[in-house]
């Protein structure tokens, strides 16, 4: 048993958690990491694979004490997304709660005092994002001279946000002589590369989750866009966790006002909103005291929340890799869920790419709003579209708006004022009488 080679008191943490059994990612990285040795694991997102670098990490730590100097730590663990960081640093206290090592989260969007704290009284492992953690060196507030441990996660998104130049300018900054862990959902070619530059002679490892991804019932609906909202509220009425994935910030802010304007608790997360507001949605959605989040990718990737029913594309993807990321939000932990994609005439490509790269066809869902022609189109059809203005507004008739569920007018859209004292009905221009 992978876990028996652990301290007793990280077993007795896996035991209060409930694990027993060790992911297959857990089986083969654990006894790689405890022989000190450089690694590259590749393995989907919900496969236990934060536990298979933090556990031995944390077993090396406790069985070979160092003393700790101000502003040094001893593991450094970079993270593309705050979240994620967030994430990674509470799985380090869930197992690590009990052997009094310090460890820290730091990212940025947030005031660096409580950090530099931590930071000054002398810390084992600090978890950071790439742009906050270059800022603290330039304060000299951080040395990074005495790391024994490096672990890059998600490398595959750290190469998609534009990360690599930050990655290179951190590392220059470490001793030659340490342990580095290289994680990643995904390994093509720049990956590769990336990763060769900086471990010394890896030991490469690969999981597959086909078996798990047969627990994901995936689902599409076709229909007309304008019917998507209706839609939507009809799939969440009667659910409970449920992740909605849209592709834009703008549209996200629209689908959480619809939701809750029909009497359904929702949050929405993107890019920008403040660091304070996307941990409070999240949170509150871990809690349950929100039904719904309402999501950009930024939760597509990385970002462990428990139980969550379903997951709905409200938007298809036009990555495939992208959709296998959401999908895994789902699922997860040997639990079943299920996933609605929403395909209109314009996303039917970026289905069929999707069920190609994935080898597996998705279930069709006839619903309320089922479009035949949709799921017949060919892509001589779809070629054949005109180009339409982009509008948000077209699931009723324009009577009917204000009074209708699905509809949710403009966000900050101000009307135009008219000139004081003129009158400017039926084109004519008069003097406004006083």
């Amino acid at each position: 048993m992978i876990f028996n080679e652990l301290t007793k008191i990280i077993q007795l943490a896996l035991t209060k958690k409930g694990f027993s059994v060790p992911t297959a990612i857990q089986k083969k990285a654990i006894p790689i990491i405890l022989q000190r040795k450089d690694l590259i694991g590749i393995a989907q997102t919900g496969t236990g694979k934060t536990a298979s670098f933090v556990l031995p990490i944390l077993h090396l730590l406790s069985t070979d004490a160092k003393v700790i100097e101000p502003n040094s730590p001893l593991v450094l663990v970079l993270s593309p997304t705050r979240e994620l960081a967030m994430q990674i640093d509470d799985t380090f206290e869930s197992f690590g709660k009990l052997l009094k090592i310090k460890h820290k989260a730091i990212y940025g969007g947030v005031s660096q005092e409580p950090q530099l704290k931590a930071l000054s009284e002398g810390i084992h492992i600090i978890t950071a994002t790439p742009g906050r953690l270059l800022d603290l060196i330039s304060q000299d507030k951080v040395n990074l001279s005495n790391v024994e441990y490096l672990v890059i996660d998600e490398a595959h998104m750290m190469l998609d946000l534009g990360f690599l130049p930050s990655v290179e300018e951190i590392y220059q900054k470490l001793p030659i002589k340490k342990q580095s862990l290289f994680f990643s959902a995904t390994m093509n070619p720049e990956i590769l590369n990336f990763a060769n530059g900086l471990l010394d002679n890896p030991c490469t490892i690969e999981v597959k989750v086909k078996n798990e991804s047969n627990m994901i019932y995936q689902k599409v609906c076709f229909l007309y866009v304008n019917n998507k909202n209706a839609l939507l509220l009809e799939l969440i009425k009667n659910a409970t966790k449920t992740i909605v994935f849209l592709r834009t910030k703008y549209k996200t802010d629209v689908i959480e006002k619809l939701l809750i304007k029909n009497k359904i608790s929702a949050r929405s997360i993107h890019s920008d909103k403040t660091q304070i507001e996307r941990i409070k949605a999240i949170e509150d959605f871990k809690s349950g005291k929100v039904k719904v989040l309402v999501a950009t990718d930024i939760v597509a990737r990385g970002i462990h929340i428990d139980n969550v029913f379903q997951v709905i594309n409200y938007d298809i993807p036009n990555s495939p890799d992208v959709y296998v990321h959401r999908i895994g939000r789902t699922a997860r932990a040997g639990k079943s869920g299920e996933v609605y994609s929403f395909c209109s005439l314009e996303e039917r490509e970026f289905l069929r790419k999707i069920e190609e790269y994935t080898g597996q066809k998705m279930e069709v869902i006839k619903h309320t709003y089922y479009a035949k022609k949709v799921e017949d189109a060919t892509l001589e059809n779809m070629v054949a579209l005109p180009k339409k203005k982009k509008s948000c507004h077209k699931a009723v008739p324009k009577k009917s708006r204000k009074n209708s569920d699905v509809y949710v007018p403009p966000i900050n859209k101000k009307k135009g004022k008219k000139a004081r004292g003129l009158n400017f009905s039926k084109g004519k221009r008069r003097s406004k009488k006083h």
